[in-house]
């Protein structure tokens, strides 16, 4: 790059940096925050090339002030969990990296209309997600969604498949929105982004790498795993903030090249695993009839998932006939340890036990297990069946996840 190449491009991005200012992801945590990263760490969030199109013309959308959607879809730690760091005064006011991701739009762009969804639901994996994306984030006609599932998911093909599966869903709805993938890391290195990661290669979807950032600072000494994460799991304050800034030079770099990124193309190739759960969907009280309820009643009892079925006692037995290529159950597990156990029943064949305990855990949450596998729809009776035992305990129904 000669002298005059190099003096525009200093040009652009003072340009840049007056646009969209730096201190967007301290949004509430005090203007004006100096960087927590330098260009080396920093560096470590990018794993492969991406291409910003898609994300570009989401910016070019807001510029020429025209509303916009955006979404994020993951578990605890986007939905908003902050654990306690020994650090977290460098961050400033303790946000999740949602918000402040959320910030930065708002003032990048403060003359457009945004309309924000968080769809992060706690101790929730992409199998699960592949199955509410349509209900919590598509039905919004987004132009924007942020993937977080590294943390929840396992690394392996398994949840390979339902990472690709939910990300190819998003890039098919009709409304064509822009993917950006996060991948989360504990402080103990545990996350799933080597199989994300592939699929996010395999797709050209813009991407950082929050577990590779932090793992460079622990190895150079700049943070404790303690400044990051008061459980290991959940980030820090500081942890959050550290995610925010290297979504926004993400975000910068994609909007410096907004002018010559092109058109999005719509074209996809072809699926790096299998198309599993296509039409992927929740089956629930608010559409699915049972043959037979037994002592099961519709009931609210978990707000995230309000449309379940409860059982306090009885018979215990609940049926129906569907149509569908696999299956899986979602039922509330409670730290009370006083609920029951379940048998799964698919067309007379037990395929799996529920069991609605969890005693000494964090908290009561919404567990999602695949019973059922095939290669092609069918129709199928499914019976749940409260074990003999057990039966005046209390069970919770959430709901049915097919896909075809």
């Amino acid at each position: 790059m000669g002298k005059t190449e190099r003096r525009i491009r200093n040009i652009l991005l003072l340009i840049l940096m007056m646009a969209i200012p730096a201190s967007a992801c301290a949004e509430g945590a005090g203007a004006g925050q100096p960087d927590l990263l330098g260009p080396e760490a920093a560096e470590a969030a990018k794993i492969y090339e991406a291409d910003f199109a898609a994300l570009a013309e989401v910016m070019r959308k807001a510029e020429r002030k025209e509303a916009v959607t955006i979404a994020v879809i993951g578990g605890s730690i986007t939905e908003g969990t902050v654990s306690a760091g020994k650090k977290d005064s460098a961050a400033g006011a303790r946000r999740a990296y949602a918000d402040l991701f959320f910030g930065w739009w708002r003032q990048a762009f403060p003359e457009t209309e945004f309309r924000f969804i968080n769809a992060g639901i706690g101790a929730t994996d992409s199998y699960l997600g592949v199955h509410r994306v349509q209900r919590d984030v598509l039905d919004h006609m987004p132009d924007l969604v942020l993937v977080e599932f590294s943390v929840n998911d396992a690394n392996d093909m398994k949840a390979k498949t339902s990472y690709e599966n939910l990300v190819r869903r998003i890039l098919e709805d009709e409304a064509h929105p822009a993917v950006i993938l996060l991948f989360m890391g504990q402080t103990n290195g545990a996350s799933a982004q080597v199989a994300h990661a592939a699929v996010g290669k395999h797709y050209g979807l813009p991407a950082v790498s929050y577990k590779n950032v932090i793992s460079r600072l622990m190895e150079e000494g700049t943070y404790t795993a303690a400044d990051l994460s008061g459980d290991e799991v959940h980030p820090s304050a500081l942890g959050h903030r550290i995610a925010c800034e290297l979504l926004r030079r993400l975000l910068e770099q994609a909007y410096e090249s907004r002018d010559s990124a092109g058109e999005p193309g719509t074209d996809m190739p072809k699926p790096a695993t299998k198309e599993k759960y296509r039409n992927a969907r929740i089956a629930d009280s608010s559409c699915l009839v049972p043959a037979e309820s037994g002592s099961f009643a519709a009931k609210n009892v978990f707000s995230r998932f309000p449309y379940g079925w409860q059982t306090a006692g009885g018979e215990g037995k609940f049926s129906f006939t569907d149509t569908f290529a696999t299956l899986g159950v979602l039922w509330l597990r409670q730290i009370s340890g006083k609920c029951a156990r379940a048998d799964v029943y698919v067309d007379g064949k037990r395929k799996a036990t529920l069991d609605g305990n969890f005693p000494g855990g964090w908290g009561d949450y919404a567990e999602a297990k695949e019973v059922y596998a095939s290669g092609e729809p069918a129709e199928h009776l499914v019976e749940i069946v409260i074990q003999e035992g057990d039966r005046d305990k209390l069970f919770t129904l959430l709901g049915f996840l097919m896909a075809d």
